[in-house]
């Protein structure tokens, strides 16, 4: 790897190696390659935070995490990075990760298992959908995803008391966000202009003049005229409950009781029902609140036409639940 435009590099890391940093800083360097120096023998075990913002990076390893297992802040702004790989969920000391700026069309998914992680940041990517089991990082307290394709999110999002701050700004087609998110600090600015016909592939729901779109996932809406639940939906929830005291741990199933995809549906539901906290597998009930009926609209002074949905497990939730009671 040394040669002589790298030699600086192989220097600087060596040096971090030799005194234990805790801090490197590879920012501007022009790197198209994740830097080999930083894996080599043990990696660097006592480092805890890594810049390497504006390079050319367009991969990250795998074993990151093996080799930097104590990194709590991870810069990677404005890089060519397409994929995370799903190993940064092992990333387990990480607190905060910012990807801006680079060419994500979505996240890992075991990326919840960074138990550590505060603050996350992926704007300006071409993110159109973010994985569900984003909602169960337990201590994630801020999320910006703006400047991306995103058309709906998933449907706990806000659901955590940890997370207080979720910005969303100049995702144009966007026009619907989770009721959990209200009374949270939210920016939408530059959300909600008209989806055009070839992206609208996705079940949607009207409600007068205002049209959201839901996470592929949903297979069925529900309205106030059904009163009967689909058999699969009827089978789900009366298993996550059957298996509910032993969620935390689903390896206690026969990997032949269930179908891979129904085990991790039943580990991770389509969503809880923002009324009862019901957990929902297939279908939903949804109900629209437009933010410029809510005492919300003045912060945003009609930037956004988005409104807040609320996503229930039946026609009698769907009836009772208030957004502004």
């Amino acid at each position: 790897m040394c040669t002589v435009m790298a030699s600086e590099l192989c220097k600087t890391i060596s040096v971090a190696r030799l005194e234990k940093h805790k801090n490197l800083f590879l920012n501007y360097r022009n790197l198209h390659h994740f830097p080999l120096e930083l894996l080599k023998d043990e990696g660097l075990q006592y480092l805890e935070r890594l810049y390497m913002k504006r390079n050319s990076l367009t991969t990250l390893p795998e074993n990151l995490a093996q080799k930097l297992p104590n990194l709590v802040e991870l810069y990677l702004h404005s890089n060519n990075i397409v994929v995370v790989p799903e190993e940064v969920g092992d990333l387990k000391e990480l607190q905060t990760l910012d990807i801006s700026t680079n060419r994500l069309l979505t996240l890992p998914e075991r990326l919840h298992l960074c138990l550590s992680l505060q603050y996350l940041t992926v704007d300006r990517n071409q993110l159109w959908c973010v994985p569900r089991q984003l909602c169960q990082l337990p201590s994630l307290n801020e999320l910006s995803m703006a400047g991306n394709r995103l058309a709906f999110l998933p449907l706990d999002l806000g659901r955590s008391r940890e997370l207080q701050y979720v910005y969303v700004d100049n995702n144009i087609h966007l026009k619907g966000l989770p009721s959990y998110l209200y009374n949270k600090v939210i920016g939408c600015s530059g959300c909600g202009a008209p989806i055009q016909v070839s992206e609208a592939k996705l079940l949607s729901f009207s409600s007068g003049q205002l049209t959201v779109f839901l996470p592929a996932e949903v297979k069925a809406i529900g309205t106030e005229k059904d009163h009967v639940l689909p058999l699969q939906e009827l089978a789900m929830r009366s298993l996550y409950h059957t298996y509910h005291m032993f969620l935390k741990d689903l390896n206690f199933l026969s990997p032949i009781s269930l179908p891979r995809s129904l085990l991790e549906l039943l580990h991770c539901p389509l969503g809880h029902c923002h009324r009862c906290s019901e957990p929902m597998f297939t279908i939903v009930y949804p109900k629209l609140f437009p933010l410029r009926e809510t005492p919300m609209a003045g912060l945003h002074q009609g930037r956004t036409t988005v409104s807040f949905v609320a996503y229930c497990c039946s026609t009698q939730c769907l009836k009772t639940f208030d957004l502004l009671g």
